[in-house]
């Protein structure tokens, strides 16, 4: 009888022990991982959690007909990335599909209504001087309010950055309001320059209550009049758009200022409180690329509250020093700049003196969100593309969990029809290849779940698809090891010799297979975008872990069932039974009888 060969396998075969263990110590450390992040089971997808999924096209805007290429997409869907974790939903997916569509997914519980705000829109950003403003009806620009100055009173402290020389009063119609419109400004400077500034004294700027052309007319460099960038006719074309305009129709508001050009003076709508405002603004004197950061602080330094602070780059600094200065020397409404934001006036703050050093605040009747809100929209920039969108699909909870549980009885199904086979073919080995089913299914379920949390891994209907195929996968790893086995015994060999035998021809076919089936999964991860992404993964997930199991559980365990003498004697329950599969009789060791010797040579 053949014996196993000695040495290093001879070794392996004494201590199956440590490979079993080793795989159930894992298994309970990534379970007790688990438990301890509180993730106890894998993050669902939009399609089995419910949730909102939103398709966004890319359209060539006038004189860019090239603009839609790969690069201006990858950094939209970075943008929109960043816009929708900056609302705290880190959940959320958005990817590109095909050359001009991206897809943003939006799960259940997430005020969907503002992440379709805050991903599609463009976000235009312009700071743009303004030339004249009607308030509350009024034809002629307003005072600003009696107050002090928004966080613009107090001395500031050694480690504040904020300075009285350079704030402004918030402009007039400055109220609590849904929209973060009117505010102040102040420069965050070193405490020194700041005190230096503040000796300055700022231009009279209450008082005086311009006529509606007012002194942005005389002082074209200071404030650009709607003919800075045209003729006359041009300066009553825009006069006359702005006589007509009723920024209280939304009609009126969706058109207002739409195709203007950053070097052309235009008419836009903003709303003070529950008042809609019409302005004439002069051209574009900082583009909002120039905002390098800005984030939502609480001051706790005075009473302006909720406050959004800008930081520029190096040319948008000088550009804002510059228009600040010039307005400061105006009248209001001529003191103030306005942030436009996609062709609408978020913010009207003005100015009493130049800010310099490349920060700035916006502060007034903000609350939380609404300073959140506005800072995303300023530090994540403006979309390289314009969008627009081709569908908005919204998957209910109740249909999400009629979807999972549909995958879950197909894979239920599937699972039991493999194990009916097993039982059926190879009767007692079918313990092994169950015991190895659950392993395997134990360590997808665990590392799914952790994959959640850490690199926001979510469970969609084709993920659990190829969980499902993952079985039949897994279940052909043990019939090519229980065959070879079985040739062995075909050859007349016993139990524990064919097992360590069948295993190096077997371990050869299971890992090209397996290296087939991951190569195919990692291929269509790469190529392919969208939930048959989920596929993929999971493919290549579960092929991973059945070499994992193979190696350490499988073979480890066929290695001690070897040794019971249920399985060694061939019982006809253990699927080994050398009558049924047709043994030659055991093979025994024959001494080759030796030559004959020649008399002569004797």
């Amino acid at each position: 009888m053949a014996a196993p060969k000695k040495g290093r396998s001879a070794s392996a075969q004494s201590r199956p022990g440590r490979s079993l263990a080793l795989i159930l110590i894992a298994i309970a450390a990534l379970t007790g991982g688990m438990f301890a992040s509180g993730h106890t089971t894998p993050r669902l997808g939009i399609d089995l959690a419910g949730g909102t999924s939103i398709t966004l096209t890319a359209v060539n805007e006038p004189g860019q007909p090239n603009a839609i290429n790969k690069a201006n997409m990858d950094t939209a869907v970075d943008i929109m990335n960043r816009r929708v974790n900056g609302l705290g939903v880190s959940e959320a997916e958005v990817q590109t599909q095909g050359d001009r569509n991206i897809i943003v997914n939006i799960p259940r519980g997430t005020n969907s209504t503002e992440a379709r705000q805050q991903v599609g829109t463009t976000a235009k950003l312009y700071f743009r001087p303004v030339i004249q403003r009607e308030a509350s009806g009024a034809a002629t620009p307003a005072s600003p309010s009696a107050g002090p100055s928004t966080g613009g009173s107090t001395a500031p402290s050694a480690s504040s950055s904020a300075k009285a020389g350079s704030t402004a009063k918030p402009s007039s119609g400055s109220t609590a309001t849904a929209t973060p419109t009117a505010s102040a400004t102040t420069q965050g400077r070193p405490v020194t320059d700041a005190l230096k500034a503040g000796s300055a004294t700022p231009s009279a700027t209450g008082s005086a209550t311009p006529s509606a052309t007012g002194s942005a007319a005389a002082k074209a460099s200071a404030s650009p009049s709607p003919s800075a960038s045209g003729g006359s006719g041009d300066a009553g074309k825009l006069q006359a758009q702005y006589a007509a305009l009723d920024c209280s129709k939304p009609e009126q508001r969706a058109t207002a200022g739409k195709g203007a050009k950053p070097g052309d003076a235009t008419v836009a709508c903003g709303k003070d409180g529950n008042t809609w405002n019409k302005f004439i603004l002069g051209p574009v004197a900082v583009d909002g690329t120039e905002v390098t950061k800005a984030q939502a602080t609480f001051s706790t330094t005075d009473a302006s509250g909720w406050q959004v602070q800008m930081n520029f780059n190096s040319s948008g600094s000088k550009k804002f020093a510059d228009v600040t200065a010039k307005l400061s020397q105006q009248a209001t409404p001529q003191n103030e700049f306005a942030i436009v934001l996609d062709d609408e006036v978020v913010s009207h703050p003005y100015v009493r003196t130049a800010i310099s050093g490349g920060s700035a605040y916006i502060s007034g009747s903000f609350t939380q969100q609404e300073a959140q809100s506005l800072a995303n929209m300023l530090s994540y920039g403006a979309l390289p593309l314009t969008f627009k969108e081709s569908s908005v699909t919204t998957v209910t909870a109740a249909l999400g969990g009629e979807q999972l549980q549909a995958g879950l009885i197909a894979g239920a199904i599937g699972l039991a029809l493999v194990v009916i086979y097993l039982v059926a073919y190879y009767r007692g080995l079918s313990l092994v290849a169950v015991a190895s089913l659950l392993v395997s299914a134990a360590l997808t379920y665990v590392i799914m779940a952790l994959l959640g949390p850490t690199i926001h891994f979510a469970l969609n209907l084709p993920a659990v698809c190829g969980a499902i195929v993952a079985i039949g996968i897994t279940a052909d790893s043990f019939i090519v090891f229980f065959e070879r086995i079985r040739d062995e015994i075909r050859e007349g060999r016993s139990l524990r010799p064919a097992v360590e035998r069948a295993w190096p021809r077997a371990r050869r076919t299971i890992l090209v297979s397996d290296f087939v089936s991951f190569l195919a999964a990692a291929v269509l991860f790469i190529v392919t975008v969208g939930k048959v992404q989920g596929f993929a993964f999971t493919l290549g997930l579960t092929t991973v872990l059945d070499v994992v199991v193979v190696f350490l559980f499988t073979k480890p365990l066929m290695t001690i069932l070897a040794r019971r003498t249920f399985f060694a004697s061939g019982h006809s329950w253990s699927g080994l039974d050398p009558k049924r599969l047709g043994a030659k009789p055991p093979l025994r060791r024959t001494r080759r009888p030796s030559a004959p010797v020649d008399p002569k040579e004797a």
